[in-house]
């Protein structure tokens, strides 16, 4: 990843760049890291298609697991725990983006849900 920089998931620092759920689709059509912050109870319930879990509880511990060879987009609910993610990657190095309005969106969107384990 970015390096061996530690990653403090914070609550104040500025915000990470955002996109849109069509720019999302788009990143998922081209094979982008997707990493769905939340716990695993929530995306067992649902998650968007292709998205690998990193829950926020595990982050300071796994961020190093995250694929660093492109731009990493990040999604939670509906946002603010995927921004606090992503800034702190971002903080780490790496090309982080937060999805704005998250997972909640897309599904209110009708766009495909997945359900299960990771």
């Amino acid at each position: 990843m970015g390096g061996d920089r530690f990653v403090r998931v914070t609550d104040t620092p500025p915000a990470a760049p955002e996109v849109g759920l069509d720019e999302l689709a788009q990143a998922l059509e081209a094979g982008a890291t997707v990493v769905d912050v939340r716990e695993l109870d929530e995306y067992v319930k649902a998650h968007v298609p292709g998205v690998q879990l990193l829950p926020l509880s595990e982050f300071e511990q796994r961020w190093q697991e995250i694929p660093s060879d492109g731009p990493v987009y990040v999604i939670c609910g509906s946002g603010p725990r995927s921004m606090r993610a992503a800034i702190a990657l971002r903080q780490a190095g790496v090309d982080a983006i937060n999805v704005a309005g998250g997972t909640r969106a897309w599904a209110n969107e009708g766009r495909p849900i997945e359900s299960g384990q990771p």
